[in-house]
C-alpha cells in the first residue's frame, strides 16, 4: 500500500550514495577519488567528461521515472548506466529535479514500505514524450565517441607511460643514467616510437 510521503530529500539513500564512491563534487564528477575509465582518458587528454545540459536532466530523471518508480539514487544509477558510465549526475543536481518535476505536477513522492520514491504522473508522461527527443539526442552523443568502450584500456595505456617516466626518474636518483645508459634507452624509445606510430596511422587506414 503506497501512500503520500513528506516532501524533502531521500538523506538516507544521499548518504548511502556517498558511502559507496558517488561521484559529483570532484573536477569529474569525483569526491577526490581517483578517476575510472573513461574519466582518467579525459583528464589525461584535457577534455571534460559529457554533461547534462541543465534543460536536458529534468527530461533523464523523468525518463528513468517512465520505467519504473525510483528512488533518488536509484534515478543516478540508471543514468549512469544508460550514459555507460560516462556520465554521473550529482545528488545536488537529481534531488533538487525531483522535488521540481514534484512542484510541476510532473511527479509525485510515494512511500513505499517506509522508503521514499518517486514515480512518473500522466503529465510528466506527457512532458516526456514531447521531449524524448531531447533524451535520446544526449545518449547518442555518447554513443558517437567511438573509444568509449575501451576506455579502460585507454586509461592503463596513460598509466603505462606514467611508469615510464617514473622508471627514468628512479634512474636518475639511483645515478644509472650514464651516457652508455641513456643511448640504450634513446635506441629501445625510438624503436618504441616507431613502432607507436606505424600502429596509430595504420587505425586511420
Amino acid at each position: 500500500m503506497m501512500r503520500c510521503a513528506a516532501r524533502g530529500p531521500d538523506w538516507m539513500a544521499m548518504a548511502h550514495w556517498r558511502r559507496h564512491g558517488g561521484h559529483g563534487a570532484g573536477p569529474f564528477g569525483g569526491f577526490g577519488g581517483p578517476p575510472r575509465g573513461r574519466d582518467f582518458w579525459a583528464s589525461a587528454a584535457d577534455e571534460p567528461p559529457p554533461r547534462a545540459e541543465r534543460g536536458e536532466i529534468r527530461y533523464l530523471v523523468l525518463e528513468a521515472l517512465a520505467e519504473r518508480p525510483r528512488h533518488g539514487y536509484e534515478v543516478i544509477q540508471h543514468i549512469e548506466q544508460r550514459a555507460k558510465g560516462t556520465y554521473r549526475p550529482s545528488p545536488g543536481v537529481i534531488y533538487p529535479t525531483l522535488q521540481m518535476l514534484e512542484e510541476l505536477n510532473a511527479a509525485v513522492v510515494l512511500d513505499q514500505e517506509g522508503r521514499k520514491i518517486y514515480s512518473i504522473t500522466d503529465e510528466g508522461k506527457r512532458v516526456l514524450e514531447e521531449k524524448r527527443s531531447v533524451v535520446e539526442d544526449f545518449y547518442s552523443r555518447i554513443d558517437d565517441d567511438p573509444w568509449e568502450s575501451y576506455a579502460d584500456d585507454l586509461g592503463e595505456l596513460m598509466r603505462s607511460v606514467g611508469r615510464v617516466v617514473r622508471a627514468f626518474r628512479r634512474g636518475a636518483r639511483q645515478g644509472r643514467l650514464t651516457p652508455e645508459t641513456v643511448r640504450t634507452v634513446r635506441v629501445a624509445l625510438d624503436d618504441a616510437l616507431h613502432r607507436i606510430e606505424e600502429a596509430l596511422n595504420g587505425s586511420r587506414r
